[in-house]
């Protein structure tokens, strides 16, 4: 059976595109801090700090060992928005590695069985990788690095008929938000749903063999935020 890894599978973007990779037939290794409660007979949860480098190289080398993997899904990442003065070094070091340096790391490690399975990397970014807002220096430098690693990767694997896909989306309703002070507006129109972002993963594997979409940009029709209530 062909095998998917998909990063971030706990909750949220991740979680959405694990569940359709597994309604798409695929056995899933879903990666996440904190153990998964995904249910499946194909489903396998590894349970990993992207923040630390050594658990994450541990965590490619366990990978290394599965034969089949033919879909690597960087959807982990986390976010801080306020002045860039204000962020401590700890908060910058680990966005960098969740966001950066833990899917450079994967991708580096599952090249080989990649490669062999003619496979797809799909790197789950952000809107804030195409652009610049304000608080936003550290998030945006992570995911625009993210999406510049893909698209270069892409022209050194294009031989090789490993597709290299970014998704860019808006910002969508998922627990990313929790611990910020700020969340997605309630009018639907004026927010993406994790299963869209889905969606656009199902799409992208339905290709035929040789077309590659290279970078998808979800936008909400409209857009909306709103601050959070102090309590």
């Amino acid at each position: 059976m062909k095998t998917a890894v998909v990063t971030g599978a706990s909750s949220g973007i991740g979680k959405a595109i694990a569940l359709r990779l597994l309604e798409l037939e695929y056995r899933v290794i879903g990666i996440s801090r904190r153990r998964c409660d995904i249910t499946h007979p194909h489903f396998k949860t590894l349970q990993c700090d992207l923040c630390n480098i050594q658990e994450t190289t541990a965590l490619g080398v366990k990978l290394q060992q599965e034969m089949q993997i033919c879909i690597l899904v960087n959807a982990a990442g986390f976010g801080v928005f306020q002045p860039h003065e204000e962020l401590h070094p700890s908060t910058i070091e680990a966005m960098l590695h969740v966001n950066l340096t833990a899917p450079i790391l994967l991708c580096n490690m599952l090249l080989k069985t990649l490669k062999k399975h003619a496979g797809h990397i799909i790197n789950i970014t952000s809107i804030e990788a195409t652009r610049s807002s304000k608080f936003s220096a550290l998030y945006t430098a992570s995911k625009s690095g993210l999406r510049a690693f893909g698209n270069a990767l892409f022209e050194e694997l294009r031989k090789h008929d490993v597709s290299v896909v970014t998704i860019n989306p808006d910002m969508t309703d998922t627990p990313f938000f929790d611990a910020l002070n700020f969340e997605t507006a309630s009018e639907p129109a004026s927010r993406l749903q994790s299963s869209d972002i889905a969606d656009a993963l199902e799409q992208i594997l339905s290709m035929r063999q040789g077309v590659v979409v290279t970078e998808i940009t979800l936008r909400s029709q409209r857009f909306g935020i709103r601050k959070k209530t102090m309590k």
